[in-house]
């Protein structure tokens, strides 16, 4: 199955680099590409003539295919104002504390149209579209295979696997409590669905028929093969890409990843109102005594985005959503073809070795 698909997305290695929106960018994807693997492109946050404009960036630097992931969101979302009033105080509050002159407002919308983002993609028409958060609907994966388009589902659990198996999907990625940034899961509380990758992997691979990916702390090419050996298609790698200088990671993030000590990587809500992996530290230690107030996703992004920024430029990587795997640490800052070298040279030796 692992030949098949990469046959099929035209890559020459079973190497996905994660849709990481945020600090993915478009040289970042070409070099993934262009080096052999699947550059992903993450488009949640974007408007639809960016998307356009940042494929457009993407096809300059590569002729290679590349995927494009979108956040599966509803279009219009109703806000709870006196929520929204409380945790501008706090977060005004913290900032002020922290020494940030940045305060927050109140976005003329919380997150971009999914349904104006979805007609982008398809306009687009990148070799891939992968999708998190929720299912797509039947007529817009029609809408997909009729552009020749690969269609990669993400789930957390075997029954969301099965739920895009069931819908249509080419293949399922299958996000283990390891993968760093936001969970994917729908179907279930986050807490129920964090389940560890070499748990998850084969119990999804025996319930579907369709290619079902890694991810979720694999950093190195040894990790490939064991979700290989486990039955994966192929692995998707993010943390492992974001030191890269293509990564647009802030400087302290990158600087942050290489000594973060593990027990204090986790899953933290109070950056966006939505279970995410990554570094816990300064800002959510100040706002754990709030979480219970916290409205949800993407209305804590938004407001929470202006202290995000300003925290970056600032160099305060202690207030910015430092999202990242379970092994961090084990980051190589080098360019991001280089990267793809090593990891391939690292799986085809364990290969040898096992088969040895």
């Amino acid at each position: 199955m692992s030949t098949s698909l990469l046959q099929r997305l035209g890559i020459v290695h079973p190497l996905i680099q994660a849709p990481m929106a945020g600090p993915n960018t478009p040289a970042l994807v070409a070099a993934v590409s262009h080096a052999g693997g699947l550059g992903s492109f993450g488009a949640g946050y974007l408007e639809p003539k960016d998307i356009l404009d940042q494929s457009a960036q993407i096809r300059a630097l590569t002729d290679k295919p590349f995927a494009l992931n979108l956040f599966v969101l509803p279009d219009t979302f109703e806000a709870d104002e006196s929520a929204v009033a409380r945790i501008r105080d706090r977060l005004d509050a913290l900032m002020e504390q922290e020494g940030l002159s940045v305060r927050t407002q109140r976005p003329a919308s919380w997150a971009p149209v999914f349904s104006d983002q979805f007609a982008a993609l398809c306009e687009v028409r990148p070799a891939v579209a992968s999708f998190v958060f929720n299912l797509i609907t039947p007529t817009q994966l029609r809408e997909l295979h009729r552009r020749d388009i690969y269609v990669i589902g993400t789930a957390t659990s075997v029954a969301e696997a099965r739920a895009w198996a069931e819908l249509g999907a080419d293949a399922v990625c299958v996000q283990g409590a390891e993968a760093g940034g936001h969970r994917g899961t729908f179907l279930h509380a986050p807490e129920e669905a964090m389940i560890g990758l070499f748990a998850l992997l084969p119990l999804a691979v025996r319930a579907v028929g369709i290619p079902v990916i890694a991810a979720g702390g694999i950093m190195d090419g040894q990790g490939m093969l064991a979700a290989e050996v486990l039955g994966a298609a192929a692995s998707q790698l993010g943390t492992a890409f974001l030191a890269c200088p293509e990564s647009g990671a802030a400087p302290a993030w990158k600087r942050d990843l290489a000594s973060a000590d593990d027990h204090r990587i986790g899953t933290i809500r109070s950056f966006s109102g939505r279970a995410a992996r990554g570094l816990r530290n300064r800002y959510t230690q100040a706002m754990q005594p709030f979480e219970a107030e916290l409205p949800p996703y993407p209305i804590l992004n938004a407001l929470t985005a202006p202290l995000r920024r300003a925290a970056g430029q600032a160099g305060r990587g202690d207030l910015v959503s430092e999202w990242c795997g379970q092994a961090a640490t084990l980051v190589r800052p080098m360019p991001a073809a280089e990267l793809v070298k090593v990891l391939m040279n690292e799986y085809r030796a364990a290969r040898h070795q096992f088969v040895a």
